[in-house]
């Protein structure tokens, strides 16, 4: 367990951490043969550790002047409307393609196995808005690098990525073009998982 704030793990552990991590269920070779798939939806029926999970956070960007929350679809939906709500924000989601009615603009970005798209209402954010981006979990960094792209070309402040469950490795980190990365865990593992 470990708060990892821009590759770094603070020295004085948050107790709520362990409770966290527990409440996320391991399900392994999910949804392909080696995968370790980290499931939230055991986190959100944990009243009290999803709470301490939204806590955690807007106690960290509550005094940081963030204007917008941006959430990536669908599971940082979840966090970043709890969070801009704590810290008095507004809230913008960032969708897959053909899911927000409208003008939108769109950022493509590379997967392992091809492409895919995030889209965002034209105006949901106005220039120099400072933003924090959220999602439930980082691995490669290429979701979110993309969400940075899409913020920065409506010309916001991107101030930090953070997500619940995230690998401090630093390749991640490098394809966040140079933004800080906040995690709460990392990502768990069974016994015998493999």
């Amino acid at each position: 367990m470990f708060v990892l704030e821009n590759g770094v793990k603070n020295k004085g552990e948050d107790p709520r951490l362990q409770a966290i991590s527990q409440a996320i269920r391991v399900v392994p070779h999910f949804p392909k043969q080696g995968i370790m798939f980290q499931d939230i939806t055991t986190l959100l029926l944990d009243h009290n550790a999803f709470k301490d999970a939204v806590d955690i956070f807007v106690d960290r960007y509550r005094d940081m002047d963030i204007s917008v929350v941006a959430g990536v679809e669908a599971r940082g939906f979840i966090f970043g409307s709890s969070i801009a709500l704590g810290i008095g924000a507004k809230f913008a989601p960032l969708c897959k393609p053909g899911k927000l009615p409208g003008e939108v603009i769109s950022e493509k970005y590379v997967l392992e196995y091809g492409t895919d798209c995030l889209e965002m209402h034209v105006g949901a954010v106005q220039q120099n808005e400072r933003v924090i981006i959220i999602d439930d979990l980082v691995a490669t960094g290429g979701t979110m690098s993309a969400a940075i792209r899409l913020l920065e070309r409506a010309d916001a402040e991107v101030v930090e990525c953070a997500c619940v469950i995230g690998l401090s490795d630093l390749k991640v980190r490098c394809k966040l073009n140079g933004k800080p990365l906040y995690i709460l865990v990392e990502p768990r593992q069974v016994e015998n998982g493999f």
